[in-house]
């Protein structure tokens, strides 16, 4: 498995296991299987009510000799509610059925965002997360936690896909040399997006299916993708990416796309929507 070095020398795998939206009762069963198909990064959150099931899945995996613990490299976000409870990572840490996390993020920039990062910052101290990130920060929120981090975020979880590929936000973060985890890294399933005729086309001539060419652009592009699915056919195949390699003019034909679509548009009414959005198990 390919990895990416952040900043502070710990080392992520480029592709892992997306769990948004997938349901709780099929999570442990898409985690186990996607260990065995080779996985080693493995993202969840607070917000997707799964992390009980993630960590049975990658405990079963443990547990059938597969991996150890240290082979895995989990990633988790604190939901806006918890930002200001002390006790928010201990809990994370306890559904999950682990001492520690390999990426720590908050989740959404709403509610009291300083304290949440100040929160993962402790964590982070503590030894009880190997890395810290962000998820969806931008404009003024982003300069605002900037401006107060002690530790620069490691990572920023964004939507990035050849349509958006996040190009000013990551301009303001590689000072810091903050690396970009996408979601929606298949266009949230756009099927516009599979009918491009440049990926048709790229998929023929190498005889791949055409998510298999789109995930392969965003390893080249230095992206850490997180693909999700609970089909096992899918979840292998979107790990079998490594055997081909894009063109340097085939990388450029895809960047045309670039810019021409988002499926998610924030604005700070949603957003601090979510620091009063309580999780099921909080209730």
């Amino acid at each position: 498995m390919e990895q990416i070095k952040l900043s502070n020398g710990v080392q992520i795998p480029r592709l892992g296991l997306g769990t948004f939206m997938v349901r709780p009762e099929d999570t442990k069963a898409a985690v186990y299987t996607a260990i065995k198909d080779g996985y080693r990064l493995i993202d969840t959150a607070n917000g997707y009510n799964n992390e009980k099931e993630v960590g049975e899945g990658i405990q079963q995996a443990i547990n059938d000799n597969i991996v150890k613990r240290e082979d895995i490299f989990l990633s988790t976000k604190i939901w806006p509610t918890f930002y200001e409870n002390v006790n928010a990572v201990d809990e994370t840490l306890k559904r999950l059925g682990v001492d520690y996390v390999d990426l720590l993020f908050i989740h959404q920039p709403s509610g009291n965002f300083v304290a949440g990062y100040q929160l993962i910052e402790k964590a982070y101290h503590d030894g009880k997360a190997k890395s810290l990130g962000i998820s969806n920060m931008h404009d003024e929120k982003l300069d605002k936690l900037l401006s107060k981090a002690e530790v620069k975020p490691h990572v920023i979880q964004l939507e990035a896909h050849p349509y958006d590929t996040e190009d000013e936000i990551m301009g303001k973060l590689s000072q810091y040399d903050t690396k970009l985890m996408g979601w929606y890294p298949l266009g949230h399933g756009d099927s516009e997006l599979f009918k491009e005729p440049t990926f048709v086309a790229l998929a023929d001539k190498y005889h791949k299916s055409v998510p298999q060419v789109i995930l392969r652009w965003h390893i080249q592009m230095g992206f850490i993708t997180i693909p999700g699915s609970k089909n096992p056919d899918h979840i292998r195949d979107n790990f079998n990416i490594f055997d081909f390699s894009l063109t340097d003019a085939e990388m450029k034909e895809i960047s045309k796309l670039d810019g021409t679509k988002k499926y998610y548009q924030p604005d700070n009414a949603t957003e601090e929507k979510y620091a009063e959005m309580h999780l099921p198990f909080e209730k």
